[in-house]
């Protein structure tokens, strides 16, 4: 099966919805943003399934979006949000570009792990050198690991089921064919 440029387009904008609608959940419950990071979910499921350039999309446009329509991310936060997510995205797909292990489970951890990690720091980089010059290291230890880390645990057990389950429904495309060989 083949993931159509206008799969992916159909793709990309449904997380784009998601990244409005699951944060609106997630804040009925108070500071479960902060520590959930539900607008993650959407962004990191679109760079793995549609890659990097769908996935950067997503993840500049899923924050703005949600900004102008509920107003989360505030308007401080957004430049932050924006960067991060679409450092989330681009990873991501760049990762499942480039990584092929023979095993999908492995991929997509490969991935994800290296896009937290970069997302983190180009978040700490960037907040650190332009949006909040003179905030101390630990501000941004703590916002970014330490309050996300259940954020972060939730990603990591539900991407790959998710991705398995569209898998399994067709909805994309198998990775590893039988009888394929990776070089």
């Amino acid at each position: 099966m083949k993931f159509s440029y206008v799969k992916k387009m159909v793709f990309a904008a449904v997380c784009i919805a998601l990244c409005v609608v699951l944060p609106i959940a997630f804040h009925a419950i108070p500071n479960a943003g902060t520590v959930f990071l539900p607008m993650h979910i959407p962004v990191l499921l679109c760079g793995l399934a549609c890659g990097w350039p769908f996935g950067l999309v997503t993840g500049l446009l899923g924050p703005l979006l949600s900004s102008v329509f509920t107003g989360m991310p505030p308007a401080a936060m957004l430049p932050s949000m924006m960067v991060e997510c679409a450092t989330y995205g681009l990873v991501t797909g760049l990762m499942m570009l480039f990584v092929r292990t023979k095993h999908m489970t492995a991929d997509l951890y490969i991935s994800m792990i290296t896009a937290m990690i970069v997302g983190r720091t180009v978040s700490g980089l960037s907040k650190a050198l332009i949006f909040s010059p003179g905030t101390p290291a630990f501000a941004w230890v703590t916002t970014s690991l330490v309050s996300g880390i259940p954020g972060i645990v939730l990603q990591l057990v539900l991407m790959p089921l998710v991705i398995f389950a569209l898998t399994k429904a067709r909805l994309l495309p198998v990775r590893y064919p039988k009888g394929e060989t990776v070089a």
